[in-house]
């Protein structure tokens, strides 16, 4: 049986999306739409460098009210903070994030401050607001994340050393405008790295304590779209065809985290991103198969429900095989489209892993992980497998 008789929850997907070759172009319109006049745009350097903030500052037109370019690749709370002193300064009343997951998480974090004032340090935490927030239209330019449509932002606070966490449905985006050509310019590991991020999202919606029908769905056919798109997209990145079914994929897999949540793989990219800089994706790539490892027998169920998508369960394999096989099968992907495979490959030191162990447990996503972990030494065992 998949699910309790007595199974109840909520699935929550309030994004509107625009899906479509040069669907940037519309941007305006769907400004106006949701009744606002100006937005300040959000981007960071690699985004300007490469010509694509120009392309959609050019789509605004006098709807732009600004440009807010300082997102580094891991946010911190002072960006966000600076970020929306400068969308007040700029009498904006809407937000446009055009980048990665960085750049989106500033922007909801300058949602909030935009419309409640005060600092980001005021708002850490679950599910605190009351009303929505300053609408955002998010516009991606990397295939992976999801956060278009998720209602939580991840930011980096310094002074702590560890990564905070701001989950608020009234903080979810309003409109994702999924434009493939954005991502045409992608380089290969970059590509490779946010398509594992989706499919590391994929995995762990399947294996969540909070798992449910219409997630497992979703997550089943993102991991699917991955499979047959993503080792296109690294070795062709002008196929937009690929890349247009990886950015749905990448929207499918938020969906489903947004609702399930993740778990212990992602409670352990934050802090290794937190203490050594690894960006988001190659973590979740790397950490990925070690933490299936981990969680078998208890996930062994969702896990041959990840073979089925990934093709590799055969007629008459038991769970436990199925789920070794989706395991096997992540592996050799992630080899299969050039991704690190070791943590060492990212810049991490081993004195490091034990730092990254502690702040790990008591990370948010940790506890929706399918086994229990008691302490920091079961995850700094992974970390030392993942080295």
């Amino acid at each position: 049986m998949f699910y309790d008789r007595d199974l109840s929850f909520i699935y929550y997907g309030p994004t509107r999306i625009v899906f479509g070759i040069n669907s940037s172009r519309d941007i305006q319109a769907e400004i106006e739409a949701l009744g606002c006049r100006r937005a300040v745009l959000v981007t960071d350097p690699g985004i300007t460098k490469a010509g694509l903030l120009d392309r959609v500052v050019k789509s605004l037109g006098p709807g732009c009210a600004g440009v807010f370019s300082d997102v580094p690749q891991d946010t911190g709370i002072e960006v966000v903070n600076a970020g929306a002193a400068y969308a007040r300064k700029c009498g904006a009343d809407a937000v446009v994030s055009l980048g990665g997951g960085s750049v989106i998480d500033t922007a909801k974090g300058m949602c909030v401050l935009m419309k409640e004032g005060g600092k980001l340090e005021d708002f850490e935490g679950v599910q605190l607001l009351t009303r929505w927030q300053t609408p955002h239209v998010v516009i991606p330019t990397t295939a992976g994340t999801g956060s278009e449509v998720t209602c939580m932002a991840v930011v980096l606070d310094k002074r702590k050393g560890q990564k905070i966490f701001l989950l608020e449905n009234y903080n979810t985006p309003r409109t994702a405008i999924l434009d493939p050509a954005l991502t045409e310019k992608l380089p290969p590991l970059l590509t490779a790295s946010t398509g594992m991020d989706a499919m590391c999202h994929a995995v762990e919606a399947l294996h969540s304590i909070q798992r449910e029908p219409i997630t497992d769905g979703i997550a089943m056919h993102a991991i699917r779209l991955l499979v047959r798109n993503l080792p296109i997209c690294v070795n062709n990145g002008s196929d937009l065809a690929a890349r247009g079914q990886m950015q749905i994929a990448a929207t499918m897999a938020g969906w489903a985290f947004n609702n399930s949540m993740v778990s212990i793989v992602h409670a352990m990219a934050h802090s290794i991103g937190a203490v050594a800089g690894v960006p988001h994706g190659i973590a979740n790539g790397i950490l990925l198969p070690f933490g299936m490892e981990y969680n078998l027998p208890e996930a062994a169920e969702s896990y041959a429900l990840a073979a089925e998508a990934l093709g590799t369960r055969e007629k008459g394999m038991g769970e436990i095989e199925a789920a070794e096989s989706a395991i096997r099968a992540v592996r050799e992907f992630t080899v299969r489209i050039r991704h690190p495979q070791r943590l060492s490959e990212a810049g991490v030191s081993r004195d490091q892993l034990a730092q990254a162990a502690e702040l790990s447990v008591s990370d948010g996503a940790i506890i929706w992980n399918p086994r229990p972990v008691p302490d920091s030494s079961d995850v700094l065992e992974l970390f030392q497998k993942a080295f």
